[in-house]
């Protein structure tokens, strides 16, 4: 939140002050009193300070509205509590994009490096195992055929991987007669693997801005007035929440609240009515925008599958170094490798022959541990995604079902049906329906309680006859505000004449 100058801060921080010690509430008119700032500014402001302090409004019975903090005078925006949840917010933030980038530039390298170091070990042991079995083939013939085998199957399994699966055909474009132009646009083998594990972000990262083009799109059709009930349609809040918020988009589009005829809370935003264009602002009940749900990635299943494929692979191999040297442990120089322990074996002696001096090591820790804890983090990593995003998805879509149902409840306060609550749309379905209808049910009426009759099928009907009533006072009053009021008028200064 802030205020254009230093008076006006000055100013603001009286009017804050005068509402902490008013502690059955104030009105407009005893901030003035306690303040002697003028009634233009004060009107101004005290939106701001109830948005801040997360005020009560309450409308008397002469129509003005009482300001009252039932939940404590405590900022939302400044203090120790504040301050301290943003710099948590920050660094968190922070600490999750430099964690991120990191373990992206790890992830890549361990993936295929150790694919491919695996592919290296298996064919020089098919050589190894086949040049033994040429040279000692009466004397070997039984034992070497285990180990022989198991090298062999492993590097099969690789050559078919890295020939015919996806990987291949995502490091060059395929070109056909009808997709040249969106095989250019193929993402890099990289991304592919980052979505897979990372998936590709909040799908919502735009929401914020709209939303508020949505809700200022709304009021600029509607001659710069909304209703709590409304705005609940908009925002798929609850009344309490709704409230909230609309005392924020007060302070951050030059709103204020204002008693109706029959008491019902008004909130106007003149201001955004003073535009130039005249572009059709017309905005559809049913119009509010929903949240986009969650996408595990966006590569295909395919893609995915590969990328499970050679991480199988990696814990295979893992498994197996670790096993082997946790169990077999130092092979001795002159004396028979058992029967299948042949890769094993002759990786021991390629790091012999490197002048490793204790291969056990590097073999256990290097070629079993580490790609062995990498794997499975690289299942663990996706697994727990895929069940936050899931649960993610079901809020989304229990909001997005609040804004349709909100939406037809308002256009129809009196004779809505249960089913009519219910939508098509997929981001719109959350698992538990009924549930998620008598949420809605109850929270429109915790604004204007429902009569709830039977019709002849059985089929429960709820009548918000004061939804009814708040509809037509809200329309009347709109009726009332003139449309040349939002006129801008004749220029009668231009600083170029």
């Amino acid at each position: 939140m802030k205020l254009r100058n230093s008076t006006d801060t000055v100013s603001y921080r009286k009017v804050t002050e005068a509402l902490k010690k008013q502690g059955r509430g104030a009105t407009v008119a005893d901030i003035v009193a306690a303040t002697a700032l003028p009634l233009a500014l004060v009107r101004e402001l005290v939106p701001q300070a109830a948005d801040e302090y997360s005020a009560r409004l309450e409308v008397t019975e002469s129509g003005e509205i009482r300001y009252s903090f039932p939940r404590g005078f405590v900022s939302r925006y400044r203090g120790f509590r504040a301050g301290l949840k943003r710099f948590f917010e920050t660094a968190g933030r922070l600490v999750k994009i430099a964690a991120a980038g990191l373990f992206k530039v790890w992830i890549m390298g361990m993936l295929l490096g150790y694919f491919a170091l695996f592919m290296l070990l298996a064919l020089a042991s098919l050589f190894i195992s086949a040049a033994s079995r040429s040279s000692n083939s009466g004397n070997r013939r039984n034992n070497s055929g285990g180990g022989f085998y198991l090298s062999s199957s492993i590097f099969n399994l690789i050559i078919r991987l890295w020939f015919y699966s996806e990987l291949t055909k995502s490091a060059s474009p395929r070109y056909s007669h009808h997709k040249g132009r969106d095989a250019e646009k193929r993402r890099p083998l990289h991304r592919a693997i980052f979505s897979f594990v990372f998936g590709d972000g909040d799908p919502n990262r735009d929401w914020d801005v709209r939303e508020k083009k949505s809700f200022i799109a709304y009021l600029q059709a509607r001659r710069g007035l909304i209703a709590l009930p409304e705005y609940m349609a908009l925002s798929g809040l609850g009344p309490e929440k709704a409230e909230e918020e609309l005392m924020a988009r007060c302070s951050e589009f030059g709103g204020f609240p204002e008693a109706a005829e029959d008491g019902a809370i008004v909130y106007r935003f003149d201001e955004l009515l003073l535009r130039t264009d005249r572009e059709d602002r017309s905005f559809p009940d049913a119009s509010a925008p929903i949240r986009r749900l969650w996408e595990f990635s966006s590569n295909s299943k395919k893609m995915n599958c590969c990328f499970g494929l050679v991480n199988t692979v990696n814990l295979i191999f893992g498994s197996y170094y670790l096993s082997n040297a946790l169990n077999t442990g130092i092979i001795l120089t002159g004396v028979q490798d058992p029967a299948g322990l042949d890769l094993y074996s002759h990786t021991y002696r390629l790091l012999e022959q490197f002048m490793v001096s204790n291969p056990l090591l590097p073999i256990g820790i290097g070629l079993g541990l580490v790609p062995l804890v990498f794997s499975l983090l690289f299942w663990l990593i996706p697994s727990l995604r895929y069940l936050w995003e899931k649960r993610e998805n079901e809020k989304i879509k229990l909001t997005n079902l609040k804004k349709t149902g909100f939406g037809r409840i308002w256009s129809n306060p009196l004779g809505v049906r249960e089913k009519e609550i219910d939508s098509p749309v997929r981001e719109c379905r959350p698992r538990n329906m009924a549930a998620a209808r008598d949420r809605i049910i109850k929270d429109m009426g915790a604004v204007a309680m429902p009569d709830v009759e039977l019709d002849g099928q059985g089929n429960t009907v709820y009548f918000f006859k004061g939804l009814q009533r708040e509809k037509e006072t809200l329309e009347k009053y709109r009726a009332s505000v003139r449309p040349e009021a939002s006129a801008l008028g004749k220029t009668v200064f231009d600083s170029d004449s």
